[in-house]
């Protein structure tokens, strides 16, 4: 069973988190965490979106370029696939909660219009960033918090989770607060074969959907 550190005492972005807050809050006093260096580069610190009623909490790695952009998560390629694959399970989008692990987008300059391009966060950045998603998650009380890729899965499950291995298993929190993992919609849109991917992809999500039929 996963150890579940939320609402203990932690570096990086907790001395920016507000104790009293509701999601507006939080999001407006994100703008100003400095809890790692990754808001130097980027055009804002993205939270999640959606209903706190929601008995789905959907967890990815970090925002995008067009999510970075934008201010809201899964906006772009990614996003719509994962709209799609919810649609086909059952789980509709404004039903969920959805965000991130690392709410500043981290990338490199590529090219001669220095287009920014997608670096995976370090451990340091999802370490100092927990702080916000364990203020996102005591706002919500899901029923079942599904980890989109291996950053949000180590995240909550701890460095020995292999969403190679777990996906579509049912784990838990220390809470008891049942995770689903799977892959991110990314990487579906990166495979070679993306037909089977995408239906590996559905399958787990449609685990998610069984689960809320209980």
């Amino acid at each position: 069973m996963a150890q579940r550190s939320a609402r203990k005492p932690a570096a990086g972005a907790a001395r920016w988190v507000p104790e009293s807050m509701d999601l507006e809050t939080l999001r407006t006093a994100a703008q100003a965490c400095r809890g790692c260096d990754l808001y130097k580069d980027t055009t804002q610190a993205v939270l999640g979106e959606g209903s706190l009623d929601a008995r789905v909490v959907l967890v990815g790695e970090q925002p995008g370029d067009q999510e970075d952009r934008a201010g809201r998560p899964f906006v772009g390629p990614a996003g719509r696939m994962l709209d799609k694959a919810l649609d086909e399970v059952g789980i509709k989008r404004d039903e969920t909660f959805v965000t991130n692990a690392v709410k500043h987008f981290r990338f490199r300059r590529e090219g001669r219009g220095k287009r920014r391009i997608h670096e995976p966060p370090d451990v340091s950045h999802i370490r100092a960033c927990r702080p916000w998603f364990d203020a996102e998650l005591a706002l919500t009380d899901p029923d079942v918090i599904v980890t989109l890729g291996a950053t949000a899965g180590r995240m909550l499950l701890g460095s020995s989770y292999r969403v190679t291995k777990q996906r579509g298993d049912r784990l838990e929190l220390e809470d008891g607060t049942p995770v689903v993992g799977t892959v991110h919609p990314s990487s579906v849109l990166r495979t070679d074969d993306r037909k089977s991917a995408y239906a590996a992809f559905v399958a787990d999500l449609d685990v998610v959907a069984s689960m809320l039929e209980r």
